[in-house]
């Protein structure tokens, strides 16, 4: 059996792959309590949003965690079609998740539901992103552990989204993010470790792209995705910013109206027709 190596360069990839698991959760929280005071189109788009960040945020954490994954005897190596079905999974799980809450009309159950799917979602990111995996040799899991992991990922999504429906404030989602972060982290360690290896020693090359000809870039692409959209929806206004700038230009307008000399017309009332 193979000697499974899980940060080969030390804390770097842990603490890179948790960050990037709580800058995805913190966004798509921010986006669904965008969604949630939102109607129409609105809220169908900052759903999209929410559910590409939490799948992009998951799986940059998972893959950046595998830059840290080695296996004594061995080189690996990564299927790119499964990898990017990897990606898919996990954005359109997601995705199912944050609608099922963001237009059910029944909480308790939109939310079970989203939890379930989303949880399921994630672990299917996960070991099909494992399913990716090329090296010399066979990958075998241990079930209980498999299993474990799973039930891990459910109760995160389900925590995630009754955050998401439950709590409003920065600072609250700040909180809720670092723990969807460590949830996250957790689940995806157990799943590691519930890898076993039988190495086969072999000089054939083996298919698919290394970690850095394929892995490192998409993950610098799509974890620059996540902090731009960050700071695209931390500096746009919310629903209520936006209804109290018009409250208050209204309020301008009128004492504008109120302390004009006579014969003056404010701009407001020069665009309403004399009667």
């Amino acid at each position: 059996m193979g000697h499974l190596d899980h940060a080969t360069f030390g804390w770097l990839t842990p603490a890179l792959s948790y960050a990037m698991a709580c800058v995805g959760a913190a966004l798509g929280l921010r986006c669904t309590v965008r969604a949630l005071d939102a109607t129409g189109r609105s809220r169908r788009n900052w759903l999209l949003t929410a559910a590409s960040a939490i799948g992009t945020g998951i799986w940059t954490m998972h893959f950046v965690a595998m830059l840290g994954f080695g296996v004594t005897g061995t080189d690996i190596r990564y299927n790119v079609p499964l990898t990017i079905l990897s990606l898919v999974i996990a954005m359109a799980v997601v995705g199912v998740g944050v609608f099922a809450v963001g237009y059910g009309r029944d909480r308790v159950r939109s939310l079970l539901i989203g939890g379930l799917t989303t949880g399921v979602g994630v672990a299917s990111m996960h070991y099909m992103g494992m399913a990716a995996l090329r090296l010399h040799g066979e990958v075998r899991f241990d079930p209980l552990l498999v299993g474990l992991s799973v039930l891990i990922a459910v109760v995160a999504a389900t925590a995630a989204l009754w955050a998401a429906l439950n709590i409003h404030s920065a600072a609250a989602v700040a909180v809720a993010s670092l723990v969807m972060g460590a949830a996250v982290s957790s689940m995806h360690y157990t799943g590691m470790f519930a890898v076993r290896v039988d190495v086969a020693p072999s000089t054939a090359t083996l298919p698919g792209a290394t970690v850095m000809q394929f892995i490192f870039p998409l993950a610098v692409g799509l974890g620059s995705y996540l902090f731009i959209t960050s700071a695209f929806v931390a500096l746009s206004p919310t629903a209520k910013e936006r209804a109290a700038y018009a409250s208050a230009g209204r309020l301008t307008d009128e004492r504008a109206v109120d302390v004009a000399p006579p014969g003056f017309r404010t701009a407001e009332s020069a665009r309403t027709p004399a009667s």
